[in-house]
């Protein structure tokens, strides 16, 4: 007997027209600029990247320009080698100076700008990152960086909008740099007494250990011995005769 296959349920027909227009507007407003990871800890330092998407069908990004939040600086700020790309540095006076262990900086970077050699850039359906290490991080909620991306063909994608707590995202995010308060850790003083203990008792183990070790290997080699004075007993007595 021959089974005819059934056609697509309504509501399978539904799931999937529904799952179709969630990835087609998801498409679209994940393509903005972002920096990964979207969070660090305040007055620490990390390796940070700036991710540039490309939105356009025909055209290439050929300068990444990414604004450092002027009311929040950084004392110091370095980037890596973009294989392709050149970078600028433009800097600032801050007032107050920046204390960055122990010196105080009246200078900070306020803006760093990405640009493409000649017939290069990220293509269309490509994307790039460019790493930077910051720190240390401000006292801050978060650090906003406004971005403009410009194509090959003149067009300018700003991506400089502040998003708005508890709203909707902008049109044109710019990427935004969450900043949580460094936990408190144990005092020294706490700490070295449990220290010495756990290594108390790893050297009580290690011992107890080792002594077992040596215990097993004497009773082994005791065993052995009186395994071969059998033996030689046995070869040496003659067998009774019947």
């Amino acid at each position: 007997m021959i089974r005819l296959r059934r056609p697509a349920t309504a509501a399978a027909l539904t799931l999937a027209a529904v799952a179709t227009a969630v990835l087609g507007l998801a498409g679209p407003a994940s393509a903005h600029v972002t920096v990964n990871p979207a969070e660090a800890k305040q007055g620490g330092y990390g390796r940070f990247a700036f991710r540039v998407p490309n939105e356009s069908d025909t055209a290439s990004t050929t300068k990444v320009e990414v604004n450092l939040p002027e009311n929040a600086p950084v004392g110091s700020v370095s980037t890596m080698p973009v294989p392709g790309w050149t970078v600028t540095v433009e800097k600032r006076k801050v007032d107050p100076p920046i204390e960055v262990h122990g010196s105080q900086l009246t200078e900070a970077v306020s803006k760093l700008t990405w640009t493409a050699a000649p017939n290069g850039g990220v293509k269309p359906g490509e994307f790039q990152e460019f790493p930077v290490s910051m720190g240390p991080l401000p006292q801050t909620d978060r650090m906003v960086f406004k971005v403009l991306q410009t194509y090959s063909d003149g067009n300018i994608s700003r991506w400089i909008e502040e998003p708005t707590p508890g709203g909707e995202e902008p049109e044109n995010p710019a990427p935004v740099l969450t900043l949580t308060a460094a936990s408190a850790s144990a005092s020294p003083a706490a700490s070295a007494p449990a220290a010495a203990a756990d290594d108390d008792d790893d050297d009580a183990d290690t011992g107890a250990a080792t002594a077992l070790g040596v215990a097993g290997l004497v009773a082994g080699l005791a065993g052995l011995v009186l395994g071969g004075l059998a033996f030689l007993r046995t070869r040496r007595e003659p067998t009774a005769k019947s």
